[in-house]
């Protein structure tokens, strides 16, 4: 699963993944733990970006061979409760470009069903962190990349990131899309009949937002 990165479950993670998953946790604690995790999945997924070499001077006059990124950037998060891992990227990444999909389940076929999105006109030329923080069935995120790849933007220049994942949800993505890299937090061992994801935490938008 070379296209699939999970992070380390450092003693710092296990913490930080057991506080927002407690029921009893309030939201503001749930919202700033849970942006911490963001923000080691976002700075994960820059690892993948290209680079290449650049050689620079520092202030001692001395010559330093290094490397800067290759190529146009943008976050696209799955509304709504991927627009909870904006604040991050937007955090790590300066002036990055933003763009939306909106996907929601058609009751009568029980398929995720394109509602909206806006992307930016030049998403072919960059590399795109589509964002959503659950990976329960994969219908919506395959949906996502379906509309994705409809603007041009190939599978190889796509990184997925999310906190949790259930294996269900991965098998699907990567038969869909196998040349889409995932950046997760953690592989939850299953979904339950209502195909929620166990452990999991419920739904991360609602506790995100309040609602």
């Amino acid at each position: 699963m070379e296209k699939l990165t999970v992070l380390p479950y450092t003693p710092q993670l296990e913490a930080l993944f057991t506080i927002i998953r407690n029921k009893d946790t309030k939201r503001n604690e749930f919202l700033f733990y849970s942006e911490r995790i963001i923000r080691l999945l976002i700075e994960e997924a820059l690892n993948h970006l290209p680079t290449q070499e650049k050689i620079i001077t520092t202030p001692t006059g001395t010559k330093f061979t290094g490397s800067e990124f290759v190529g146009k950037l943008c976050a696209v998060p799955i509304v709504r409760a991927g627009e909870s891992m904006e604040k991050a990227v937007r955090e790590v990444c300066r002036a990055i470009r933003i763009g939306k999909i909106l996907i929601q389940r058609d009751e009568e076929t029980a398929q995720p069903k394109l509602i909206y999105h806006k992307l930016p006109q030049d998403i072919s030329k960059r590399h795109v962190l589509l964002l959503d923080p659950m990976l329960a069935t994969g219908g919506s995120v395959c949906k996502a990349i379906e509309v994705l790849k409809h603007n041009g933007v190939p599978e190889e220049k796509i990184i997925f990131i999310n906190l949790i994942s259930a294996p269900e949800g991965i098998t699907t993505f990567q038969n869909y899309a196998p040349g889409v890299k995932i950046i997760t937090g953690f592989i939850d061992p299953k979904l339950n009949e209502k195909a929620y994801i166990i452990p999991g935490l419920g739904d991360f938008g609602d506790l995100y937002f309040g609602t």
